[in-house]
């Protein structure tokens, strides 16, 4: 890939690495901050209002991860690797980070990673895994990893982290909007206009984790057009009986993962063919996601829904959350001229830049934390020495 020519700067750039719960690849992420001080200038960041600073995103690179690599990260996921192999995949993952980046670190003033999450089990630990030593050995350049466990020490559930951002990226003056992304794991930013103390974000529970295990069943690795689903049929009352699990009933603020939501840890599925497990679990994804709205976002008052994610390219899925949801507009953020599939990479990419200029980035009233923390660690090459000279 061959980065297109950009504009002329106007403020940091920052490269966003983000791997999901879908375990499908890297997105990495180039973006500018218009009018955002330089990095480690000094300077305090600028007020948002209602013309404030926003961030621009300049490219996008997509690696898929290969079949190999995934059903490795898979099996980290589901606690099946030793610890050997784990250290292991730890730098072999931070190799592949460093390559998915390297068609833009050259315009990138900072990297920020997210690495893959292969264990979430607040309040006790979190692990992301994608040594950021090896980005930055392989790039030169400074980078910002491992932004969860700050917030967990902190009593917080070390997600969702993404709030931060999204307040900056899409809050807008007297709109009341909820920013939705339907990954592996389904989580919402609800937006109140500007005020940062009325922001409330949480996982709803599952997206595409269940989906892309029943189609792996079926040799698939995603349901592409949500086909698989739309032969079969969906058997309503396990959709019900999945809806009363606690994870879903319990209030925000909540996180969840795969280690919770994995076809194992449904009961009554073994009867169904797999089209119509394919239906009953796109059924209840939507039915989660719209029971959420019912419970804890619609109560304060909602304007529009924007849906980002690879979820939100599943019609099965969109067409349900925007029966259960109207007469609220469920709009993707295609349909509002933005790219969905950039907006999690885009979102690590603030988190880094406040983390490098140790500002705090965290909003504790969407994780629970006792209060905000600057999440991340900054990892730095070393500096350059004289010829012939000894560091």
């Amino acid at each position: 890939m061959t980065a297109p020519p950009f504009p002329p700067r106007t403020g940091p750039r920052v490269l966003g690495l983000m791997s999901g719960t879908s375990t499908d690849g890297i997105d990495a992420v180039l973006t500018e901050l218009p009018g955002w001080p330089a990095l480690w200038s000094g300077s305090p960041p600028p007020p948002l209002t209602g013309d404030g600073p926003r961030v621009q995103t300049l490219a996008h690179h997509h690696t898929p991860y290969p079949d190999d690599l995934r059903r490795e990260l898979l099996a980290a996921a589901r606690d099946e690797l030793p610890t050997s192999a784990l250290a292991v995949l730890h730098h072999r993952l931070g190799a592949v980070l460093a390559g998915a980046c390297l068609p833009l670190a050259a315009h990138a003033d900072l990297i920020a990673s997210h690495g893959q999450t292969v264990s979430h089990r607040p309040p006790h630990a979190t692990l992301q895994i994608g040594e950021a030593a090896v980005i930055v050995e392989r790039t030169g350049l400074p980078v910002v990893a491992d932004f969860r466990p700050a917030d967990l020490a902190a009593g917080g559930e070390a997600a969702p982290l993404v709030p931060f951002a999204d307040r900056l990226m899409y809050a807008a003056p007297g709109v009341r909007r909820a920013v939705h992304n339907l990954g592996g794991i389904s989580n919402v930013t609800y937006l109140p206009g500007l005020d940062a103390s009325g922001v409330l974000a949480f996982d709803t529970g599952p997206a595409n984790t269940l989906i892309d295990e029943v189609a792996a069943l079926h040799g698939l690795r995603y349901d592409d057009g949500a086909r698989l689903a739309l032969s079969g049929t969906a058997h309503e009352a396990l959709v019900q009986a999945w809806l009363t699990h606690q994870d879903l009933l319990r209030p925000p603020p909540k996180s969840t993962g795969r280690e919770r939501w994995h076809l194992a840890a449904l009961p009554g599925r073994e009867d169904l063919s797999v089209p119509d497990l394919a239906a009953t679990v796109t059924a209840f994804s939507a039915a989660s996601v719209v029971d959420a709205y019912r419970r804890f976002v619609l109560p304060l008052g909602l304007d529009e829904v924007l849906v980002a994610g690879g979820g939100a390219r599943n019609p099965l899925l969109m067409r349900l959350i925007r029966e259960g949801l109207a007469p609220v507009p469920v709009l993707t953020f295609e349909e509002r001229g933005l790219d969905a599939m950039t907006r999690e990479a885009a979102a690590f990419a603030v988190l880094g830049y406040f983390a490098a200029q140790g500002w705090a980035n965290t909003l504790p009233g969407t994780t629970g934390a006792r209060h905000a923390v600057v999440a991340g660690k900054l990892s730095r090459p070393a500096p350059p020495t004289p010829t012939g000279g000894h560091a």
